[in-house]
C-alpha cells in the first residue's frame, strides 16, 4: 500500500497546480520520488497512530458530522506529513491537502479490496490474521453454532420475494433455493436446494420498529400504541426513537418479562433502538443518553470502524455519492412530475446517506467483528431500506437498489462466518413492511390535525378552510350545536379555556389526545365535549376506522355511515375492519387494553384493490397502522432449526417472533434464557 501510495502521490503532484514535491528550482526525478516515498510514509504513519486519537476524540461529535469531518482531519494529516518531509520543499494548499488524502486514501483501499477480491487466498489469509488476533484476546470459541440475526429494516415480506424474482437479491434466492425468481425442483443438484425457509409473520396494530424491535428483543411490546403518542400520566410524548423514551420502553419491557431479553448471555446488539441485554452494545438508541463507560459504549461503533483512515475514506466517498444519488432521483422525480411525490430536500439527502451509507457500513463491520470474536447471538438492524422506501416508495427502483446493496451485505456476513471461529447461522428478518399511497394531506389538502381541529370548532388555516373536508367539518360542527360558528367572519373558541387536542401521526395511525382531561376519555364524553368530532372523523372518506373506548360497551369501533361495533362483537360484525383483512380484530382490541391508548385511535382508509393507505405523515411509503403490505413482515431462518409455527398456524405479533427466537438460541445452546409462563395479558 505504500508503494501504491507513493505513486498516488506522484501523479497528483503532477496533475494539481497547488499541490507541489519539489522546490521552486526544481529538482532531479530521483529526488522527487523520495519525497513522494517519505511523505506517504509519514501520512500512512499519522494515519496509524494519530487518527485513532482524533476519531476517539470525536465520539463526541454527531456521527453525520464526523462523516463530513473525515476529509478535512485526513487533509490536515497530509500537510503535517509533509511538513515532516527533510526536504521541506513540498507543500499543498488546505483545499488541494484534502483532495489529495482523499484520493491516497481511497486508491490504497480500493486496490487492498481488488487485490482480496481477485485473490481468494490472500482474502482467506486478511480474515484469518482478523480471526486470530481475536482468539488470541479471548478463549477458545465454542463448538456449539451462534446466531446472526440481521433485520432488514422495513422490507415486507412479499417485497422481499418480488426483489428475489428479480434478480436483485441473489444471496437470498440462493438460501431459498430459488434461480432466477423460480422454485428449486426437488432434485436440484447441491448448491441449489434451500438452506433457508421464508415465513411471513404478521405485525401488530402499531406495525413499527419502536413496537416491532421492542416485542422481538425483549419479549413485550405491551402499551406500546403507536410510534409516537401522549401519556396523561406524566403529560409526556413519547417517541420510540429518541433516547430517553427508548430508554423507558426498555426498562419497563425488563419489568414485565422479569429478563434481560434476547441478548442476554453473551449478546451483541448494533444498530438497534433496544440493547436485547446484550452485554455488548455499539449504536444502540437506549443507552445513547447515558455517560460512556465500559458498559455503555453506544458510539463505539463508530471508533472501531472509523478509527481505519481507509474506512473512513470510502465510506465518506460514498457518503458523497449518495447524496447526489438522491439529488439526481429527486430531480429527476420532480421533472417528470412523479405522482405520489413528497419533499425530499433541506437534510433529507444527508440523512439518507447516513442510513444507506454509514449505518449500514458500521454495522456490518460491528457484526463481522462478533462473529470473529465468537459471540454466541448477535442481533443487527440495517435501516437502508426503510428510510429510502418513505420518500421514494416502496417498490420504487430507488428502494429496489439498495436491496441490492443489503443482499451484498448479507454475502459478505455469509463469507465472515467462514473463517469464525465457530459455525454460524444466519437469520434474517423484518420488523414490519411498508404500504405505499399519497398523503392524507395529499389528496384532501389539510392534515389530520387540520381535521381534527376543524371537527372541535377550533380555528384552522385558511388553506384547511378552503378545502372540502374544512368545510363539512364546520358544518358538522354548526348542525351539531345548532348555531352557527362564524358570526362577523370570526371563529368562536368553543372548547373554552379547555386545552386544545394533541393530535400525533405514526405513518397511518393517528392519536387524538385531550390533555386536560387524566383519563382516557368515553365517546359519551367526547360527544358532549365535542359533539360533531367523532362523526366528521368517522364519516371522512380518508378514514378507515377509529377506536374509543365506551362507557356501556368497553370500547367501541366507529366508521362511516354510523357504525358503532363493540369490540366484542367484532368477530361476528367486523364492520369497517372487515377490509382490513385477518387478524385486525384482535390487533385492535389488543391495543384497547394499553394503559396509553389515545382517546381516538384513528386508522386512515385501506384500498385493497391497489394495497394504498393514506399517511398521516409527509410519506408515500408508510408504516405503524393496519392496511396492506406493512403488516406482513418476513422470517428467513435456517433449516437447521425448527420450523417458526406449525402447519397451519400464523405466526402473529412480536411477542411471538421473540419465542420463536429464543427457541432457535436454545436449540443452539445459545443463551440460556428461561421460557417463563407469560403474564395474563399476553395469554393469547
Amino acid at each position: 500500500m505504500w508503494a501504491v501510495s507513493t505513486v498516488t502521490m506522484l501523479v497528483l503532484a503532477g496533475i494539481l497546480p497547488d499541490f507541489q514535491l519539489q522546490s521552486a528550482d526544481g529538482d532531479s526525478a530521483t529526488s522527487i520520488a523520495v519525497t513522494a516515498a517519505l511523505g506517504a510514509g509519514a501520512f500512512g504513519l499519522l494515519s496509524a497512530l494519530v487518527w485513532p486519537l482524533l476519531v476517539r476524540l470525536l465520539l463526541l461529535v454527531p456521527a453525520l458530522v464526523l462523516g463530513l469531518l473525515v476529509f478535512f482531519l485526513n487533509g490536515s494529516l497530509l500537510i503535517v506529513a509533509l511538513s515532516l518531509v527533510p526536504s521541506g520543499d513540498s507543500e499543498a494548499a488546505p483545499e488541494t491537502a484534502v483532495i489529495v488524502a482523499a484520493v491516497m486514501s481511497a486508491v490504497a483501499s480500493a486496490t487492498g479490496a481488488a487485490l482480496a477480491v481477485r485473490d481468494d487466498d490472500a482474502y482467506r489469509r486478511r480474515l484469518y490474521r482478523l480471526a486470530d488476533r481475536r482468539r488470541r484476546a479471548l478463549p477458545p470459541g465454542p463448538s456449539s453454532p451462534g446466531t446472526v440475526f440481521v433485520q432488514l429494516d422495513g422490507v415486507g415480506h412479499d417485497v422481499l420475494l418480488d426483489a428475489v424474482g428479480k434478480g436483485m437479491m441473489p444471496t437470498v434466492a440462493r438460501w431459498l433455493g430459488k434461480a432466477k425468481g423460480d422454485d428449486a425442483p426437488d432434485d436440484a443438484p447441491d448448491g441449489a436446494r434451500p438452506t433457508h425457509r421464508l415465513t411471513p409473520w404478521r405485525t401488530d396494530w402499531s406495525s413499527q420498529t419502536g413496537a416491532s424491535q421492542l416485542g422481538i428483543l425483549h419479549g413485550s411490546n405491551h402499551d406500546v400504541p403507536a410510534f409516537r403518542w401522549y401519556e396523561k400520566a406524566g403529560r409526556e410524548i413519547m417517541v420510540c426513537n429518541r433516547p430517553t423514551s427508548a430508554a423507558e420502553l426498555q426498562r419497563r419491557a425488563i419489568d414485565r418479562t422479569g429478563d434481560p431479553g434476547l441478548l442476554g448471555s453473551d449478546g451483541a446488539s448494533r444498530g438497534n433502538l433496544f440493547s436485547g441485554g446484550a452485554g455488548e452494545q455499539a449504536l444502540v438508541l437506549s443507552i445513547a443518553t447515558k455517560r460512556r463507560s465500559r458498559e455503555n459504549r453506544s458510539r463505539a461503533g463508530y471508533f472501531a470502524y472509523f478509527s481505519d483512515p481507509a474506512n473512513a475514506v470510502r465510506t465518506a466517498l460514498s457518503f458523497t455519492a449518495e447524496v447526489g444519488r438522491e439529488i439526481g432521483q429527486s430531480t429527476r422525480a420532480r421533472a417528470r412530475k412523479v405522482r405520489p411525490r413528497v419533499s425530499r430536500g433541506g437534510l433529507y439527502p444527508f440523512i439518507r446517506a447516513f442510513a444507506t451509507v454509514v449505518e449500514r457500513d458500521v454495522v456490518v463491520a460491528a457484526v463481522m467483528g462478533d462473529m470473529l470474536a465468537g459471540r454466541t447471538a448477535v442481533y443487527a438492524d440495517l435501516v437502508a431500506y426503510d428510510e429510502v422506501a418513505h420518500h421514494s416508495g416502496p417498490f420504487s427502483g430507488d428502494a429496489e437498489k439498495v436491496l441490492e446493496r443489503l443482499d451484498r451485505a448479507l454475502a459478505l456476513i455469509e463469507n465472515v462466518a467462514e473463517h469464525a471461529p465457530r459455525p454460524y447461522r444466519i437469520v434474517v428478518l423484518s420488523d414490519h413492511g411498508q404500504s405505499p399511497g399519497e398523503t392524507f394531506r395529499a389528496r384532501y389538502g389539510l392534515g389530520l390535525g387540520d381535521l381534527v381541529r376543524a371537527g372541535c370548532g377550533l380555528p384552522v388555516p385558511r388553506r384547511a378552510q378552503r378545502t372540502h373536508s374544512g368545510a363539512e367539518a364546520r358544518a358538522a360542527v354548526r348542525a351539531a350545536l345548532h348555531r352557527p360558528v362564524e358570526e362577523g367572519g370570526e371563529q368562536h373558541r368553543l372548547s373554552g379555556r379547555r386545552s386544545e387536542p394533541i393530535v400525533l401521526a405514526s405513518g397511518n395511525l393517528g392519536l387524538v389526545s385531550f390533555p386536560d382531561v387524566p383519563h382516557r376519555m368515553t365517546k359519551e364524553e367526547i360527544d358532549a365535549r365535542h359533539p360533531a368530532l367523532l362523526t366528521t372523523l368517522a364519516n371522512h372518506p380518508g378514514v378507515g376506522f377509529l377506536l374509543v373506548r365506551s362507557e356501556k360497551h368497553g370500547g367501541v369501533v366507529l366508521g362511516a355511515y354510523g357504525a358503532e361495533i363493540p369490540l366484542d362483537r367484532l368477530d361476528e360484525h367486523p364492520g369497517p375492519l372487515e377490509v382490513f383483512g385477518p387478524g385486525a380484530a384482535d390487533a385492535v382490541r389488543r391495543t384497547h387494553s394499553f394503559p396509553n391508548a389515545a382517546d381516538i385511535m384513528v386508522n386512515s382508509a385501506y384500498d385493497p384493490a391497489d394495497g394504498e393507505v393514506l399517511a398521516f405523515e409527509e410519506q408515500i411509503g408508510s408504516h405503524g397502522g393496519l392496511g396492506g403490505a406493512q403488516g406482513k413482515a418476513f422470517l428467513l431462518s435456517p433449516l437447521a432449526f425448527s420450523a417458526p409455527a406449525d402447519d397451519g398456524e400464523d405466526l402473529v405479533g412480536a411477542e411471538h417472533v421473540h419465542h420463536v427466537l429464543r427457541r432457535w438460541l436454545r436449540e443452539s445452546d445459545g443463551p440460556q434464557v428461561p421460557l417463563e409462563a407469560e403474564p395474563e395479558e399476553r395469554a393469547a
